[in-house]
């Protein structure tokens, strides 16, 4: 199982309305993709003083899921235009991590 981590930031007033972004669109359309190995989406949010933390956790089988989501450079991040109008900042590049334990 491959972890892919992203970060983005966004202003107190752009929070509530990149949430619901993502959680209405985004990930809709990448589960509506039906990607082979796409196992899920974790979102997790965090208000730092000024601004809005997000991270997004996607869960695939593969690397090779991976690159049909994100494409042959699977690094780079997919931020579609209606979540960079809204995002102060992003991670311009996603990490991997290959899952080693699950304890639930």
């Amino acid at each position: 199982m491959i972890s892919r981590i992203w970060h983005g930031w966004t202003s107190l007033e752009n929070a509530e309305a990149y949430e619901s972004l993502l959680k209405s669109e985004i990930f809709v359309s990448i589960k509506n993709r039906r990607i082979d190995g796409f196992k899920g989406i974790h979102l997790l949010r965090r208000n730092i003083v000024d601004e809005v933390e997000f991270i997004t956790i996607i869960w695939f089988d593969s690397l090779e899921a991976v690159r049909t989501f994100a494409g042959e450079d699977y690094e780079l991040a997919v931020v579609p235009p209606k979540a960079r109008a809204l995002l102060s900042r992003f991670d311009a590049r996603c990490q991997h991590y290959e899952v080693k334990a699950e304890v639930r």
